[in-house]
């Protein structure tokens, strides 16, 4: 059996863009997105100019998004850009991808036709593999889980406040603090913004997580005081 080879995609991350074009990463991203919005809209493919990609930050467990450029991105990119920032950076990307693409040569020196055909299986294979993993790790739920899940919150606080003849529940503003609450602290164990971009990957523990959260020991507090008073 032939030892795997892998070679690294030929392309330049956008946080590296950013630096060689003086621009904050955040512009480079929304200017990147509406590219890709104008490709899509023509039925180009947006991921032969930008491979969409994220990062970490040392001591932070967030992912960030981010993006790999291709040459025909960075070209894309420079396009946009006149005067000498724009002839600078022309300047440098293209040294850069000369630079990689010499070491991929590299790979295939003295090969056989057979071994590069083979290495070259490899390499398509992994980056097949790379981009699947990364859809499968940032592609969110669809509706119809989204209501599931929605479902499986409203039922567990219904079960928190003590049903809907509770006095907790009838206190709206309570009721508003226990929903709050619950997608709150949701949303910060799964690193998201809301509980319907839930990714798919974490979408069964986000089924296990509902059914077992407790509010806060305040607001829990604030629960049995509100349905004691019920009691006199």
């Amino acid at each position: 059996m032939h030892k795997q080879i892998v070679q690294a995609p030929v392309t330049i991350n956008s946080r590296e863009v950013a630096v060689m074009t003086d621009v904050r990463h955040s512009d480079l991203l929304r200017s990147i997105s509406g590219y890709i919005q104008v490709l899509e809209n023509a039925e180009f493919r947006s991921q032969d100019f930008f491979i969409p990609s994220i990062y970490k930050v040392e001591g932070n467990n967030k992912n960030y998004d981010c993006f790999e450029l291709t040459r025909k991105g960075c070209d894309m990119v420079a396009n946009k850009m006149t005067g000498e920032k724009g002839i600078l950076f022309t300047a440098a990307y293209v040294t850069k991808f000369e630079a990689m693409e010499e070491k991929n040569k590299n790979l295939f020196a003295g090969a056989s036709k057979e071994l590069q055909a083979i290495l070259m299986l490899d390499i398509r294979t992994k980056e097949m593999e790379d981009r699947v993993e990364h859809l499968e790790n940032r592609t969110t739920i669809d509706y119809g889980q989204q209501r599931i899940l929605k479902k499986a919150g409203n039922k567990r606080v219904l079960e928190i406040v003590g049903g809907k003849k509770s006095a907790a529940y009838k206190d709206s503003s309570l009721r508003t603090q226990v929903y709050s609450a619950l997608w709150n602290e949701f949303t910060e164990f799964f690193g998201i913004n809301s509980y319907n971009n839930t990714f798919i990957k974490d979408y069964d523990r986000a089924l296990q997580y509902v059914p077992l959260w407790n509010p806060p020991n305040n607001l829990m507090r604030q629960i049995e005081q509100e349905n004691g008073q019920m009691l006199f």
